[in-house]
């Protein structure tokens, strides 16, 4: 195995705040409840970031493009971080392929996970007042409705869960090559 633990602390550290900027940009285009103290830790982890690049970069209708710019930097960071420890060399077409590609992997696994953590919760603590519960209600309810307009609920069962998945699996399939 060529598992080197300093690749995989690189790939921790930025992967995670990928994850908290990538959060922030799904709390924005779902307009979830800023006043949710966990949307207020992610606003204070990536404002430091976020608003120099916002007097530049004007949001295009809900999508914040700072939050999005900011994104596609980090993946990016981590691209050229992990190619330079690997000693291997990439073309600007092939970093760009593994950011797009990349960014988007860990925009459909924090959706895997917010739908998971959803699910638990709905056998669990339905109607829970917690506020991750509410925020990851907030995340995936706009998905669901989606997906409830193609294929309605059943009675008392809704399938567009196991749809989702399937949609997500599907695309992280594709994007699995690409993603570091």
């Amino acid at each position: 195995m060529n598992a080197d633990p300093f690749v995989m602390l690189v790939k921790v550290v930025l992967n995670l705040y990928l994850f908290i900027v990538l959060l922030r940009l799904v709390l924005q285009f779902t307009r979830a409840d800023f006043y949710n103290p966990i949307s207020q830790g992610v606003v204070k982890a990536t404002s430091p970031f976020i608003l120099p690049l916002r007097k530049v970069i004007p949001a295009i209708g809900r999508i914040d493009t700072a939050s999005l710019v900011l994104a596609l930097a980090v993946q990016l960071l981590t691209v050229f971080a992990i190619v330079l420890m690997k000693g291997a060399t990439l073309s600007a077409t092939g970093y760009a392929i593994y950011t797009v590609a990349g960014t988007l992997y860990h925009l459909l696994d924090l959706y895997f996970w917010a739908m998971l953590i959803s699910i638990i919760l709905s056998w669990v603590a339905p109607g829970a007042s917690h506020p991750g519960a509410m925020l990851v209600g907030q995340i995936t309810e706009p998905l669901y409705r989606a997906c409830q307009r193609v294929i309605p609920p059943l009675g008392g069962l809704d399938l567009s869960p196991i749809f989702i998945f399937l949609a997500i699996s599907f695309l992280k399939q594709i994007l699995g090559p690409y993603s570091i």
